[in-house]
């Protein structure tokens, strides 16, 4: 990673400006970067608050409609597009929490080539070290691990609520 970072042509030597300009654009650089991080975890909040807001309203009203006795009878042909569509819903989650997983994974690495000519390396290496770099769920649980499963417990909530109206 570090290769595709740093541009081979220009260096603190021959910058046109002086050397602390150069590490104070290489700074910028990577505060940018920190920031851009930080907002495509904001988005990511953002989008699983709206699938799981979506989600919920509709369990609230087909377990509202279902409840009507009239309801509980309709045929199978409307039952399966509509599991369908729920559970291409709940791929659709599933695939975009792990674009932005990929995403940050992507943008961390950056961050981490960035550390390694700055004077300290706190945000991916001493804080992931912090961290147990996630291997110890007790010290740290990584949300993409928990965010992952949310997805498929709503799809095994339609598959079951289906085949429980099935029966």
């Amino acid at each position: 990673m570090s290769d595709a970072l740093w541009n081979e042509d220009i260096d603190a030597e021959n910058f046109r400006e002086p050397a602390a300009t150069y590490h104070a654009a290489v700074f910028e650089q990577y505060k940018l970067c920190v920031e851009m991080a930080d907002r495509v975890s904001a988005r990511r909040n953002l989008a699983n608050t709206f699938f799981l807001t979506l989600h919920s309203a509709l369990l609230v009203f087909l377990s509202t409609w279902l409840s009507q006795e009239h309801h509980r009878r309709a045929p199978v042909a409307l039952a399966l597009p509509a599991l369908l569509v729920l559970l291409g819903m709940c791929a659709t989650w599933w695939i975009t929490v792990r674009s932005y997983q990929q995403l940050n994974r992507g943008k961390f690495e950056v961050i981490g080539s960035f550390e390694e000519r700055l004077p300290a390396r706190a945000f991916v290496a001493a804080e992931w070290r912090a961290l147990g770099e996630g291997r110890d769920w007790r010290v740290y649980l990584p949300l993409g691990r928990v965010e992952r499963w949310i997805p498929l417990l709503f799809a095994v909530a339609y598959l079951l609520g289906f085949a429980a109206l099935a029966l």
